[in-house]
């Protein structure tokens, strides 16, 4: 079991678009088990990014509204609906906030062997998959909050993220 640490607000791993897989072979199988052995080896977790262990790979795997699985190149194809609630990130540790997502949204990709997949989740499913996409574009979720909540989040990353903070 290999379970990786998960890169912090402030690497540049987290803010760079992940490049596209092009090779279906044992090292994508590798960074898929990794994956998923980070994902699981700690409770709580709804996904894992491959940038957020430090790979700029077009990666992320699940495990969300009863299902475990993983996409390589994943793209959301549809959205449905709107929810709310609180999403938080691994890799900005104890922070939370309000962030808007579809209620439901499918995405396709490919498994780690190069078959098509399409994933259609709703609630936390849902959030999971359109969380993961965002961190293969280089983006976290406190990117897109509005108004209160972004000046909020914004506040609570500077203190806890700034420089010489550990």
């Amino acid at each position: 079991m290999t379970l990786h640490p998960i890169r912090l607000l402030g690497d540049p791993v987290l803010r760079t678009p992940a490049q596209p897989v092009t090779s279906f072979d044992a090292a994508l199988r590798s960074l898929v088990r990794d994956l998923l052995d980070t994902l699981t080896g700690e409770p709580g977790r709804a996904g894992v990014a491959a940038p957020q262990i430090g790979v700029g790979l077009r990666v992320f795997v699940y495990g969300a509204g009863g299902r475990l699985g993983h996409l390589v190149n994943p793209q959301i194809t549809a959205r449905c609906g709107v929810q709310d609630g609180d999403e938080g990130c691994l890799s900005l540790p104890g922070l939370a906030f309000p962030t808007p997502r579809a209620m439901t949204a499918t995405a396709t990709g490919f498994d780690e062997h190069g078959e098509p997949v399409t994933v259609t989740g709703s609630g936390l499913l849902a959030r999971a998959l359109q969380h993961e996409t965002d961190h293969l574009d280089g983006v976290l979720y406190v990117d897109t909050l509005t108004g209160d909540a972004r000046r909020q989040a914004l506040r609570a990353v500077r203190s806890r993220f700034r420089p010489g903070r550990s």
